[in-house]
């Protein structure tokens, strides 16, 4: 601390009555720890924030947030719910940024929360406020914080992710995928993958029906069949039939169609029976894939499996 800063603190104590030696040494003590805060902030060792309470109906969601909140209900937010509700109080502050307008805030990270908030308010419990953290961000300091909050988050689909990126490179980053990996701090490979995701055409997009079904994985087994025009036909096409079903059907199970409908079918095998009477078994000859499988009972006596084999004989090579 300067010279002028002791000077002032040496003004305010002098004249003032001695204390016993335990209350000097408490005063002593607080006098320590202010003395150490401004050290602080003239420093810029600490940096300030501005937590407030607020009505989350005085908040809106970042037109950019990478959570679709409309996905948001009481079952996936149950966890949520409960643990502020067994706390008295929502714990960790969701991020906002200031607005100018009807609504004065705008939540970078924290679309949960303020689901749960609301959710409790709505329901019995009006004591309940949302902690915001104020920010003064760019978008696209907002789209890394929210990204550095959100990435490693399960409840947040692959889909929901890839989107948002896609977005992103080309909003913040020109397009460039190389510059945009750098800045996140990821590898080139692992962006690509969730740009291939989100870059689906959305029929398929529409036939999974639940986004939250749609797995980064799902894009790198779709991308040699969309890569050829006449595999992607019949993808579309399956996907196209599989909508119109309206069913709700898991992923793995959407996948297992669009794979079949790029899978060339294989040709039935074709089976006939030899036989001397229609009262005997015979031997059953069946062909597949360029080879022949012959059955028949093991009690079939000589003599009909001679007839058969003559029969089988004739039939495959004339005469």
């Amino acid at each position: 601390m300067s010279k002028k800063h002791d000077a002032i603190f040496d003004d305010v104590l002098k004249g003032l009555d001695a204390k016993p030696e335990a209350e000097q040494g408490r005063a002593g003590a607080r006098f320590l720890a202010r003395q150490s805060r401004v050290a602080d902030r003239l420093s810029s060792d600490t940096q300030e924030k501005t937590l407030r309470w607020v009505d989350p109906a005085d908040c809106r969601m970042w037109a950019r947030h990478n959570r679709a909140y409309d996905l948001l209900n009481e079952d996936n937010c149950r966890d949520l719910i409960d643990g502020i509700r067994a706390q008295g109080q929502q714990e960790f502050p969701a991020i906002v940024r200031r607005l100018d307008g009807d609504v004065p805030y705008e939540v970078i990270c924290g679309a949960r929360r303020h689901f749960a908030i609301s959710w409790l308010r709505a329901n019995n419990y009006p004591q309940f406020k949302y902690l915001v953290d104020v920010r003064d961000l760019t978008d696209e300091e907002a789209f890394r914080l929210a990204d550095i909050e959100n990435r490693d988050r399960a409840d947040i689909s692959d889909y929901e992710r890839a989107r948002d990126y896609a977005e992103a490179c080309k909003l913040y980053y020109g397009g460039k995928q190389k510059a945009m990996a750098a800045r996140l701090e990821v590898s080139e490979a692992w962006l690509s993958r969730y740009l291939q995701l989100a870059r689906l055409p959305q029929q398929i997009v529409v036939a999974f029906g639940d986004i939250r079904e749609l797995r980064e994985l799902h894009a790198r087994a779709l991308k040699p069949w969309l890569s050829d025009p006449d595999l992607k036909a019949r993808v579309l096409e399956e996907a196209a039939k599989i909508t119109a079903e309206g069913a709700r059907q898991p992923g793995a199970q959407i996948m297992a169609r669009l794979k079949a409908a790029v899978t060339p079918k294989q040709e039935p095998a074709e089976v006939k029976t030899y036989r001397r009477s229609r009262h005997e078994a015979g031997v059953r000859v069946q062909q597949k894939g360029g080879k022949v499988r012959m059955e028949f009972a093991e009690g079939a006596s000589k003599a009909a499996l001679t007839h058969a084999f003559e029969a089988y004989l004739k039939d495959r090579f004339g005469g």
